[in-house]
């Protein structure tokens, strides 16, 4: 008896339609995508070059008026002199004899004045190299010049933030370029306020601040709004592309009963629940679809409402 039922068990599977079952990735429309992902190192990027920006030597300018020329240039003020105020300073611009400044300077001047009363200033051109940058501001200073202009000695692509002991130093002093400096030489031509020196920068790192931090919440504006416009869509094709199914209330209106064994000998259920492939027992509770196909009540009724509205069997559609 059990061979015979065992061999009707697979000869009507046999004859059944194939089962298809189709698997979708479970995507989660609130996870990141690799665009948006990476979008984060550079925003960090961005924020860390505005800061360094910030903790960089204050930046001043030099600004050379010569016959027919005239020249600008960025420099770094000296952090052990006194620095340039809001208005500027202006003067005439001398190269130092020695170039190097190491020693004591030659005035060729009668009368020099130190930069912080009225008349004139005196700007000296000094050559870095063989001494320190104290030594050579003291020795302008020595000699009578109201602020001193020193330039690198070998091409570089940023400026020198020089350092000192700033005990007993009252004038200003500047690092500027080899190439500013080397322009500076050959216009220079001593003549009264011909060479100024602006007010450092300082005031500008309030402005990149501000800069930055709009920047900041206008990237963090695009994100978010990005991020809302990809949700969304990928909410509607989830809307879209989910299965069909049934409402429970419509399901528990299909016929139910339960089963016997004495059922088998007239046909009127099968032997086995095509969804879970378990035998029936007596005393299960079976439903019945319109297709008259049988399946244990748990697994149709979960089968209805999650996965689709057609028989697991023959396809039949349920909505038809």
């Amino acid at each position: 008896m059990n061979a015979r039922r065992q061999k009707s068990r697979y000869k009507s599977r046999a004859n059944d339609p194939p089962m298809t079952l189709r698997l979708r990735p479970n995507r989660d429309p609130t996870a990141a995508s690799p665009a948006a992902a990476s979008f984060f190192p550079y925003s960090l990027l961005f924020l860390v070059c505005c800061f360094s920006s910030l903790t960089r030597p204050s930046s001043a300018l030099v600004h050379l008026r010569s016959k027919p020329f005239s020249f600008t240039f960025l420099d770094a003020p000296a952090r052990f002199a006194v620095p340039v105020d809001g208005s500027g300073i202006c003067g005439s611009l001398r190269v130092a004899e020695p170039l190097d400044a190491c020693s004591g300077i030659e005035n060729n001047w009668t009368t020099l004045g130190d930069g912080d009363g009225g008349g004139d200033s005196r700007f000296v051109l000094i050559s870095r190299g063989v001494c320190n940058f104290e030594e050579k501001v003291r020795n302008a200073q020595d000699a009578g010049f109201g602020a001193a202009i020193i330039f690198d000695d070998q091409e570089k692509s940023s400026l020198y933030s020089m350092v000192g002991d700033s005990d007993g130093i009252h004038i200003h002093a500047v690092f500027v370029s080899k190439m500013a400096g080397e322009t500076l030489m050959k216009y220079a031509r001593g003549e009264e306020g011909e060479c100024c020196i602006g007010s450092s920068m300082d005031e500008a790192a309030g402005t990149i601040l501000v800069i930055s931090f709009v920047s900041l919440v206008f990237i963090i504006i695009v994100l978010a709004a990005f991020m809302l416009a990809r949700n969304c869509r990928l909410l509607r094709q989830r809307a879209q592309n989910s299965p069909a199914s049934m409402k429970r209330e419509a399901v528990e209106l299909l016929p139910c009963l339960t089963f016997r064994t004495a059922f088998l000998s007239s046909k009127q259920t099968a032997e086995t629940c095509a969804i879970c492939l378990e035998d029936y027992r007596d005393g299960e509770s079976l439903r019945v679809l319109p297709c008259q196909h049988d399946f244990h009540l748990v697994c149709v009724d979960s089968w209805l409402t999650k996965w689709g509205t057609f028989c697991p069997v023959c396809k039949h559609n349920m909505r038809t």
